[in-house]
């Protein structure tokens, strides 16, 4: 089979959002931006959050980990050890408490477990957080004039996130059947890399959720054995992707400049509301090489993209 990038066909339906979807951005954003209103004429109580600065010691030796400044706190949500929000209840701002707990037995920090420790606070704030109710005054405290103008708001990032989507879609869809045509046969050594590569994103994924891969095969009821192999046809598709992607930029000569890195690496900064000198931390080889890979294969993408034969369904 000859090897064809050139001419593709595909079907191309754009989403666009319905009333329905901006309704549920809307009630998310409603619940992640609650309304916060300072508790006044009363000290804090369950369901209050507190702002607090607060300094661990453990047989009067102050710990490593058991600091923190404007550290907010909702007392009954069981997020800081047994005893230690009770201790706080009837606080009001410019407090200074002094929460005398043990830790437990066992303790992620081993040479803490079971000790008697004291912790240091100073309370800033005091506050109460609720929804807000749906209105215009939801709108203004986000900065916009009207509930109106927050819904069309919504509705534009949406169908700009839906076209982004639709069009990497589609993208892909043209390299696959790109790859199709490409004759390769992995070693099986590549085939196990490749597959191993597929449970550390899977690994990564989970971690973003506070899971572990032990509680996913829990959860699935599988191996990760029986995930690995599971991998295997994905693996095996995204080698010859990326086997089409460098044969199709060897042909066509697509180059990566140090201007398409320098771009690159400016909207990794951006998405990640990071500077430049903070990603030069974790900026090695193995970085460079995936940032440049991303870059050719931007290129690759939109040259199969412009030659491709796109059917509108609308």
């Amino acid at each position: 089979m000859e090897f064809t990038y050139k001419g593709l066909e595909a079907p191309y339906r754009r989403h666009l959002v319905t009333d329905e979807e901006v309704d549920r951005q809307l009630e998310r954003l409603r619940q992640q931006t609650p309304e916060i209103t300072p508790v006044m004429g009363r000290g804090a109580a369950a369901g209050d959050t507190v702002e607090l600065d607060y300094a661990g010691f453990c047989q009067g030796e102050q710990f490593p980990g058991g600091t923190a400044e404007h550290q907010t706190l909702v007392l009954g949500s069981g997020a800081f050890i047994p005893g230690f929000e009770e201790q706080l209840m009837g606080c009001r701002p410019g407090d200074q408490v002094t929460v005398r707990v043990t830790f437990p037995q066992p303790y992620h920090a081993p040479e803490l477990a079971g000790k008697a420790a004291e912790f240091r606070c100073v309370i800033h704030q005091v506050s109460r957080q609720r929804p807000y109710e749906l209105g215009d005054a939801f709108a203004r405290d986000l900065g916009l004039e009207s509930l109106e103008q927050l819904r069309q708001d919504l509705r534009r990032s949406l169908q700009e996130y839906a076209d982004q989507r639709g069009e990497l879609d589609l993208e892909d869809r043209l390299l696959r059947q790109a790859a199709a045509t490409l004759d390769l046969q992995p070693s099986r050594e590549e085939l196990e890399q490749a597959a191993e590569e597929q449970l550390e994103t899977l690994r990564s994924q989970l971690a973003q959720q506070n899971l572990t891969m032990e509680m996913y095969c829990r959860f699935t009821g599988k191996t990760e054995d029986q995930l690995r192999e599971e991998a295997r046809p994905e693996a095996l598709q995204l080698l010859k992707i990326r086997a089409a992607v460098d044969e199709i930029a060897r042909r066509e000569q697509v180059a990566v400049t140090e201007r398409d890195v320098a771009d690159a690496l400016a909207d990794i900064c951006r998405q990640n509301h990071m500077t430049m000198e903070q990603l030069q931390a974790a900026y090695d080889e193995a970085f460079a090489a995936a940032v440049a890979r991303s870059v050719r294969t931007r290129k690759v993408m939109a040259l199969v993209r412009e030659a491709a034969r796109i059917r509108r369904e609308d």
